[in-house]
């Protein structure tokens, strides 16, 4: 574990409005954190912000982040989450993840004028590529997209940048995470739309090793990122492989038992990635992080969300 941590009483959030945003806020109200929620000009997401006396929320777009004007610098930890290009084509679009890396690098910089003392950043599995053992945050790291190939550079020249102007850094590698305000277009919640009218997406035969994290697991861990004192790269996952096929049939269990899935209606993709085995136990130790939710509870809470957000 590591000692001396912080008391975190203000921190900056940017990509607020997304998934592991709302939740991480979430987790802050609880620990009655104060929070500034960067958000891009005009986001269709604002409403997912919640509403809390605790949370100032402030437009302004990756593009002018080296210009954020706030009315206090003294803040504890800035934490980035905000990185456009995150799906479909736009993962091999080399100018947007370029932009990402710039646009990263300058957050650290204005973290320090406002008083961060630490800088927490967000990775991805796919800065691995396809690995076919166990993974590490010490595993060879091979990224197959310019996604995964920019995820990788950031967290390596964010770290150099924090340490020259005196701060410490965490780099988070985030595997398959879901939730509430989870994207409509990825397979869970694909799936949960889907099924919940009575219909089943196409599937691959399902043979992929997974591992899926609920979102209220990743925020936790990141608040525990932000109070210690560890400088690390560490792999978030949940520890607990599965068969593709397994998570898609809990989903319609939970749903509607008597749908026919469609498993193997669709090939794997060209360089489908079939591997994600993750070893989570140094972020266990050095953070003092245990998984709380198992698939089977997030997933119900999540159809229970979907079912309140839609009930129209």
């Amino acid at each position: 574990m590591c000692f001396g941590g912080l008391k975190l009483k203000k921190v900056i959030i940017t990509g607020a409005t997304g998934m592991i945003g709302v939740h991480l806020i979430n987790e802050m109200i609880e620990r009655s954190i104060q929070v500034v929620a960067i958000i891009r000009e005009n986001s269709k997401r604002i409403h997912n912000i919640p509403h809390s006396s605790l949370i100032k929320v402030v437009e302004c777009s990756l593009k002018n982040i080296k210009d954020l004007e706030l009315d206090s610098n003294d803040f504890d930890v800035w934490y980035h989450l905000a990185w456009d290009g995150t799906f479909g084509e736009s993962r091999n679009d080399e100018e947007i993840q370029k932009k990402n890396l710039e646009y990263l690098l300058d957050a650290v910089r204005v973290s320090k004028k406002y008083g961060c003392k630490k800088f927490i950043g967000v990775g991805s599995q796919a800065e691995y590529g396809r690995v076919n053992g166990v993974i590490t945050s010490k595993t060879y790291e091979n990224p197959e997209n310019f996604y995964g190939k920019y995820k990788l550079i950031a967290g390596i020249e964010s770290r150099k940048l924090s340490h020259e102007i005196g701060m410490t850094h965490t780099w988070i590698r985030l595997f398959s995470a879901y939730g509430p305000y989870d994207g409509e277009n990825t397979m869970i919640m694909t799936s949960i739309r889907e099924m919940s009218i009575g219909e089943s997406p196409e599937y691959t035969p399902g043979g992929q090793n997974w591992d899926y994290i609920y979102a209220k697991d990743v925020a936790k861990a990141l608040y525990l990122a932000g109070i210690n004192t560890c400088d690390k790269t560490y792999c978030l996952a949940s520890g607990d492989t599965r068969k593709l096929k397994d998570y898609i049939e809990i989903i319609r269990d939970k749903i509607n038992p008597s749908i026919n899935l469609k498993l193997g209606a669709k090939p794997y993709a060209k360089n489908q990635v079939m591997n994600l085995n993750v070893d989570i136990s140094d972020i266990k130790k050095d953070l003092n992080f245990n998984i709380k939710y198992s698939f089977e509870n997030g997933i119900e809470e999540t159809i229970d969300w979907y079912r309140r957000k839609y009930k129209k």
